[in-house]
């Protein structure tokens, strides 16, 4: 008997774009050099690899990220233990948004999603490196 999937992809990630905080390509792109902010790339390595970062995030693809937050974790990556906003980001907004709601979740705030993602950053004349 085939499984009865009763909450899809789709409304996984509509919920976490109601329940994180957004923040436009707009604003992004006047806090990309601010001290105060991390951006964090939620991107596999191959589609980093592909179009870039934006300059100055932090690469933590979706698989890794809670090991990359938690710093008890060997795997733990030292950027996300500071007193700073976090800027989650990937292609196009869903990843990212469901990957902020597990981080918010661990403790990690504050958290917001950049709307649209990698996407609307190239489309809002945003620099990848």
């Amino acid at each position: 008997m085939p499984q009865k999937i009763t909450k899809h992809a789709k409304d996984l990630v509509k919920d976490a774009l109601a329940a994180v905080p957004a923040l436009s390509v707009e604003d992004a792109l006047e806090l990309v050099q601010s001290p105060d902010h991390v951006f964090v790339d939620l991107r596999d390595g191959t589609e980093q690899a592909k179009t870039g970062m934006i300059p100055g995030a932090v690469a933590s693809s979706r698989g890794m990220m809670e090991f990359h937050i938690d710093p008890d974790s060997p795997g733990h990556k030292p950027e996300f233990n500071q007193d700073k906003t976090y800027v989650f980001y990937c292609a196009s907004g869903g990843r990212s948004a469901l990957a902020a709601t597990v981080a918010i979740d661990m403790g990690l705030t504050p958290v917001v999603n950049l709307s649209g993602g990698v996407a609307a950053w190239i489309k809002g004349g945003g620099a990848l490196e």
